[in-house]
């Protein structure tokens, strides 16, 4: 077995770093495997980086579980999470259960993650103490974008520093195995991070949380062209895989069009019976006549 959600904890306790990267399909899970991550989630930001909405609202359950099930195929060792998506938990704590199964039964991740503080603690518990594992997720909420006026820093004040303490405390004693910390200043971030004993997991929360997330578009220029694509001040360019993808469809397009691809090396000639017939049919002087 590889890495699951007792890891995380354990991983916390001895001073190693947690490393996370989102992933939403089965070649980017296999990749996110191979490069040695130990936790993989599959966000709901599949519904802005990969079929292109404003937001994570409009992603379902449907959504989720088909391309959860696309990267659990493809993971054999990093922990698995699948993100709940809008309204799959906040209606009523049986749903909540229901579709955090699914997740786990049907989609084959290995724990869930859900937004949200001390209001959703008693539907962590219920989740957890139907064995699911939960990571939870405090800061900016992105299913809740509306409410919190845009993606923008959170808890910029004390009041909203000392609840965001507070939802992290609650979700910990609720069960959670870890917790997300999202565009939180980085001081508190940290001083979350020592009052837990479940991991932290910061994007733009700054360096002193347990371990890091980030979506996998941003960190390799996936989407849009480098001029132009917004790069979020928590992420870090470490490719244009953008930039060659285009750069290789640019150069098959040409070579189509110039008769350069494809070569004999790229076709298959057949049996001899076939090229006899062919040589044969066109003997006998059977051309298909294309309009004027």
């Amino acid at each position: 077995m590889g890495v699951t959600a007792v890891d995380l904890p354990r991983m916390k306790a001895g001073g190693e770093r947690i490393t996370m990267v989102t992933a939403y399909d089965y070649p980017t899970g296999r990749l996110a495997d191979a490069a040695g991550v130990d936790a993989v989630l599959v966000g709901d930001t599949l519904g802005m980086v990969v079929l292109g909405h404003a937001t994570t609202i409009p992603v379902t359950m449907e959504a989720m579980l088909h391309h959860t099930a696309a990267v659990t195929r493809a993971v054999e060792r990093a922990l698995v999470v699948a993100d709940m998506p809008f309204l799959s938990y906040q209606v009523t704590v049986e749903e909540a259960m229901r579709n955090a199964a699914r997740l786990i039964q049907q989609g084959g991740a290995g724990a869930v993650k859900i937004e949200g503080g001390s209001a959703l603690a008693p539907t962590v518990a219920r989740i957890v103490g139907a064995g699911i594992p939960v990571m939870g997720h405090v800061g900016l909420t992105p299913q809740s974008v509306h409410q919190l006026g845009g993606f923008r820093l959170q808890a910029k004040t004390s009041a909203s520093a000392q609840r965001l303490i507070e939802d992290a405390r609650a979700l910990e004693d609720a069960g959670a195995f870890a917790v997300v910390l999202e565009l939180v200043p980085a001081p508190l971030a940290q001083r979350v991070t020592e009052l837990l004993s479940i991991p932290t997991i910061g994007i733009g929360a700054g360096s002193g949380c347990d371990g890091q997330i980030q979506v996998l578009h941003d960190l390799i220029g996936l989407v849009g062209e480098p001029e132009t694509a917004h790069l979020p001040r928590h992420a870090r360019r470490y490719a244009e895989i953008g930039v060659a993808i285009r750069q290789a469809l640019a150069s098959y397009v040409a070579d189509v069009r110039a008769g350069r691809f494809p070569e004999a090396a790229n076709a298959f000639e057949g049996p001899p019976e076939v090229r006899r017939f062919v040589d044969q049919d066109r003997a006998r002087g059977q051309v298909v006549k294309l309009p004027a």
